[in-house]
């Protein structure tokens, strides 16, 4: 059995922003997360860590490298055989929650499970059991207008795992919050996240924080070095 849930190797990646201008952001970027495992990801601004959570997450493509999930190689796939891989094996937090607001926290955690399959009782009971699980159950009923930041980005956690992904991927997932509301989600998170032995790679600028977690590393001049 491969022991890791993410196994990037020397990923190349540049964007043309006009003849003859070209970027490159990552250069030869080698990572690897073992199964269970909650990694730091540190980086200045504009260095590509997103670039590079995207490509993690197959939301993008490498110009060149390797990118595994559970030891498959997602490299060549179809674009439907990449987005079914993303959809079962990943799971996505941004800085921003992105829930959709037309509907409530529990249809928010739902919906990505209809979309999988999963009939509509497992799904709402799954559901109820993330949102208990991060201290917002008894929000359930309520829109994202109707929620404080805090817990609109406990829903979007629980929205992120509703799959029951391989892999986490997280940008800043405590950005836009105080500090003492983050400190907060953090740990919601954390405890989220270790209950339900996922592989995480949590891209953070709070090195107080990134020292909370199993390994830091960090992304600069496009390639991965261990702090």
């Amino acid at each position: 059995m491969n022991n890791f849930a993410l196994e990037l190797a020397e990923i190349e990646k540049s964007y043309n922003l006009g003849k003859p201008s070209q970027v490159s952001v990552l250069s030869g970027a080698t990572l690897e997360v073992k199964v269970g495992e909650i990694v730091a990801l540190v980086a200045p601004s504009g260095a590509g860590k997103s670039t590079l959570l995207h490509i993690a997450g197959l939301l993008d493509t490498p110009d060149q490298g390797s990118v595994a999930l559970g030891g498959m190689n997602m490299i060549g796939l179809s674009d439907r055989a990449r987005t079914q891989a993303r959809r079962s094996d990943v799971g996505f937090i941004y800085q921003f929650h992105h829930l959709l607001p037309e509907f409530t926290a529990l249809e928010n955690i739902v919906i990505p499970q209809l979309a999988n399959g999963v009939p509509e009782v497992k799904a709402t009971a799954h559901a109820m059991e993330l949102l208990d699980h991060v201290g917002v159950a008894d929000r359930a009923s309520h829109r994202p207008a109707a929620l404080s930041g805090g817990q609109q980005q406990r829903v979007a956690f629980c929205r992120a795992l509703a799959n029951r992904p391989k892999l986490l991927l997280a940008d800043e997932p405590t950005g836009n919050l105080d500090p003492e509301t983050s400190e907060q989600v953090f740990a919601a998170l954390m405890a989220l996240v270790r209950d339900t032995g996922l592989a995480a790679l949590i891209a953070t600028h709070n090195l107080d924080l990134a020292a909370r977690m199993d390994r830091t590393v960090r992304l600069d001049k496009g390639r991965i070095a261990c702090l």
